[in-house]
């Protein structure tokens, strides 16, 4: 089967054959069957309003194609200023050495569908009471109905003495940026020669993939035993959380995991600042003792670094007054929706979804594959002047990789339930897998930009 995934989708990168094509063979094999992936069914309305998309990722790029080809005359206008639109899941892939960088991203312009406007700008500013977009030029842009998915906005700003601009800065490195991700992997392959000790830490905040901090850190500890030279390094891994992961079924192995490659794992820890001039990163543990909160800060010398930056929605939707203003998912302006239909609750002509979305699942691609036609179908309901009837179960997938061809193959609901796709339910998806490793590197990345981009996956 690998090398079926092999040529298949080396033909469609170099032209060879088409996305339809493609498609066709993959069922042929039954490798569709094999990933759980179907094409979307047929759908169609006659309902007709000025339908704003904010945002042009994963979300806002499938919510216009599905959109497009579901309406009958579509009136569809989307806000996104890039050129590019990138697999961001592939950057972890890229920071191992195992994709090259420029596999991972296509021309925005191509995946624009035919028909839907396209406004190559930021947005400024949302009234969602008057019902129209500001974008940073000024141009007003009036709609009927809203997409709100604009994706997160990394606060690199609020790791004191590092930012964007100085990322390898010291060696303090972040994969949550293409150019970030290739400093990680020049970095560790530096690392791995060198020895020394290999800080690796997430966030206190949602952020988007929270598997990836632990992905980095495993595949370190992984090449530096496939080089020979993993008793020249030591590793520890700080989690802001009161555990490695909270999805009951996956987190044993995890931790035998780490227990295993001796990475020791360190809990209810901050990253506050980097000094990268002596490589040093200062922490903050926060145990709650009755009702009180006990801080303690201490600092680590390092010699490589990755850490996770804070996130949160966007400024313009912190203003917007469309966050939840209470609970844990107000802190960082995530936008209120109801968690099954994703309509907002008080502007019901508004809609949001992705890594934005107020919803209390993880913020993955693949959370967004089984958002997206819930949330196109109760849009187009909504338009139709019905109740919205589509329902989103919270179902996420984070595959953890643990080492160089292999995953645990985290899926599960609302409730941290498994959610176990076909034909996964037949392994034990709570130990890692050879079968996860091909459908991570070989089968999500062409399935993202020619199947979900497009409304067919």
């Amino acid at each position: 089967m690998i090398n079926q995934l092999k040529q298949y989708v080396n033909k469609l990168e170099r032209g060879e054959i088409n996305r339809r094509q493609f498609f066709k063979l993959m069922s042929a094999a039954g490798i569709l069957s094999f990933t759980g992936v179907h094409e979307a069914k047929a759908f169609s309305s006659k309902a007709k309003g000025r339908i704003v998309i904010i945002g042009g990722g994963a979300a806002g790029l499938s919510m216009a194609a599905r959109l497009n080809r579901w309406l009958d005359d579509p009136d569809i206008t989307l806000i996104d200023p890039s050129d590019r639109q990138y697999y961001q899941p592939g950057f972890t892939l890229i920071a191992s050495g195992v994709y090259q960088p420029d596999e991972v991203w296509k021309e925005q312009k191509t995946y624009i569908p035919k028909g839907v406007k396209w406004i190559k700008d930021t947005v400024k500013a949302l009234d969602p009471a008057a019902n129209k977009v500001v974008t940073s030029d000024n141009t007003i842009v009036p709609y009927d109905f809203l997409v709100l998915t604009p994706g997160l906005q990394i606060n690199w700003h609020k790791v004191e003495g590092i930012d964007y601009n100085r990322l390898g800065e010291g060696n303090a490195h972040c994969i949550y940026d293409f150019e970030g991700a290739q400093k990680t992997w020049k970095a560790i392959q530096a690392f791995s020669e060198t020895g020394g000790q290999g800080l690796y830490t997430d966030t206190y905040t949602k952020h988007k993939c929270g598997g990836a901090p632990k992905k980095i850190c495993l595949l370190t500890e992984d090449y530096t035993r496939k080089q020979k030279t993993r008793e020249k390094v030591s590793l520890d891994f700080f989690t802001a959380s009161k555990q490695l992961y909270d999805v009951p079924y996956y987190t044993p192995r995890l931790l035998e995991i780490y227990e295993e490659r001796n990475v020791p794992i360190h809990l209810n820890v901050r990253l506050k600042g980097v000094d990268t001039l002596a490589k040093r990163a200062y922490f903050e543990k926060r145990e709650t003792k009755g009702d009180e909160l006990i801080i303690e800060p201490f600092s680590r010398e390092y010699d490589f670094l990755h850490f996770t930056p804070p996130m949160s929605a966007p400024d313009f939707v912190f203003e917007s007054g469309l966050s939840w203003q209470e609970g844990s998912l107000a802190i960082d302006g995530w936008v209120m929706v109801d968690k099954e239909t994703l309509v907002h609750p008080t502007y019901s002509n508004i809609i949001s979804l992705g890594d934005v979305a107020g919803v209390p699942t993880s913020k993955t691609s693949a959370a967004i594959r089984m958002q997206v036609p819930v949330a196109a179908k109760n849009l187009i309901a909504l338009m139709e002047g019905k109740a919205p009837q589509e329902k989103y179960n919270g179902y996420a997938a984070c595959p953890i990789v643990t080492d160089y061809g292999h995953v645990i193959l985290c899926e599960f609901d609302y409730n941290k339930e498994p959610d176990t796709s076909f034909p996964f339910q037949i392994l034990d998806t709570s130990k890692e897998q050879w079968l996860a490793w091909l459908l991570k590197v070989y089968i999500l990345k062409p399935m993202y930009f020619y199947g979900m981009l497009r409304g067919r996956a």
